[in-house]
């Protein structure tokens, strides 16, 4: 059973930044395959970003705006979000891929004036 944590969601204003951070359990975080996920009140849970060993990949109308990266000596993937939207408000979910599917509880963000 992996753990997956996430942490860092907040409320900013349009056009700020947040970094969310997510950590999962194991000692295979490296071959973990890891993605963010959000969903936003009313609608279904849409991809984000992920993360598998040697690549990256986005959903087309994210790239330009988020990143993700990864710390595998601290078990913790990122999304940084920039140029900040009200319409990227949502709860902001981890999935940890590896033997299995393992999800956080999800972190909030908030954009707003």
């Amino acid at each position: 059973q992996v753990q997956v944590v996430e942490s860092g969601g907040g409320s900013v204003q349009p056009g700020g930044s947040l970094r969310l951070s997510c950590t999962a359990s194991g000692s295979m975080f490296s071959s973990y395959a890891m993605a963010w996920y959000r969903q936003a009140p009313g609608k279904q849970r849409e991809f984000v970003a992920a993360s598998s060993v040697g690549s990256t990949n986005y959903a087309d109308s994210l790239k330009d705006r988020f990143s993700i990266s990864r710390d595998n000596n601290k078990n913790t993937v990122y999304l940084q979000m920039n140029s900040l939207k009200p319409e990227d408000t949502a709860v902001y979910y981890c999935k940890a891929i590896y033997t299995g599917e393992y999800w956080g509880q999800g972190t909030q963000v908030t954009v707003s004036s």
